[in-house]
């Protein structure tokens, strides 16, 4: 009999307590959708930005069409406005050779300095070395564009005789401009390798050079890709460092120190001189338009090399 009590005092306690609790819970509920509506309203205000500047953008750019076949508009090379040619094969030639000669300038010595930070360098140093690569990222553009211009060209012209304005001092300054984001990205891919790589590839013989060159940097290639990519995207974008050493002629290239012109370059030169609704203003908008195809499609290519990693 007691105990028949016992349990009915004790169900009425939880019963008494019960709405203290249901009311926490629902305060906690409450605060958990105000929190996943701010989250999703703030993704979808960066979609609908986003999209609305692509697609103002690529409607603008189509109405270059009206005026211009594309067929001129991708593949000549005669940009006249004055005389309504518009032909851009030269900008977006220019545009992948530089980015093309930048990586291959930064790649091996962002891969170099990445193992040596990751696998050679003491503690105390790589602590300095780190921040340091970093600070390379937070310098303006404009900085890199003034060096190249009193250094670079000036070195180049005596060197070879010419200028030196052209594709090949843009894509040194875009290479040590894109150094740290490769070499940053790379050293962290490397680092994240399970130790018993390197300890299995050194107990079956292999020198500390084999093990990082046939071991470590195949192990970690998603990784590298992944910071090479990004290297060519902010390459691609470069504007004003470009803009101060390239030389700004609107003329197919013949050699890496022939002045030319690059698709951002075209954009800042010509922009000021337009009148909006033109057809050589919608020429520039298509050029702003295939930059950010380009773009997309690196950021494509990253999410697909992160997929198949993960497969792996």
């Amino acid at each position: 009999m007691n105990s028949i009590v016992d349990q009915l005092t004790s169900n009425v306690k939880s019963d008494a307590s019960r709405p203290v609790v249901t009311k926490w819970t629902q305060n906690q509920h409450r605060q958990d959708r105000m929190m996943r509506w701010v989250f999703v309203g703030s993704a979808a205000l960066v979609s609908a930005i986003i999209f609305s500047i692509i697609i103002f953008v690529g409607m603008q750019g189509i109405k270059t069409f009206q005026g211009v076949s594309p067929l001129e508009f991708f593949f000549s090379t005669d940009w006249t406005p004055g005389q309504n040619k518009f032909g851009a094969f030269p900008f977006l030639y220019s545009t992948l050779l530089m980015t093309l000669v930048a990586v291959v300038i930064s790649v091996p010595l962002a891969l170099s300095g990445a193992l040596f930070m990751a696998k050679i360098a003491p503690k105390w140093m790589r602590e300095i070395m780190r921040p340091a690569t970093d600070l390379f990222v937070g310098i303006p553009s404009v900085v890199y564009g003034l060096i190249g211009m009193t250094v670079i060209v000036p070195a180049l012209g005596k060197i070879t005789g010419g200028i030196g304005y052209g594709i090949l001092p843009a894509a040194i300054i875009l290479a040590i401009m894109i150094l740290p984001t490769i070499l940053s990205i790379s050293e962290d891919a490397i680092r994240s390798l399970p130790g018993r790589l390197e300890e299995a590839s050194l107990a079956l013989g292999a020198t500390r050079w084999q093990t990082m060159w046939r071991v470590l940097l195949p192990a970690a290639r998603p990784g590298i890709l992944t910071a090479i990519i990004l290297g060519m995207g902010r390459a691609i974008g470069e504007t004003m460092a470009v803009f101060m050493v390239i030389g700004n002629s609107p003329q197919m290239p013949k050699s890496l120190l022939d002045s030319t012109t690059v698709l951002t370059t075209a954009i800042v030169k010509d922009m000021g001189n337009t009148n909006y609704g033109s057809t050589w203003n919608n020429a520039l908008y298509l050029m702003a338009l295939l930059l950010l195809v380009i773009s997309l499609s690196l950021i494509l290519i990253i999410r697909i090399v992160a997929k198949r990693s993960e497969l792996k």
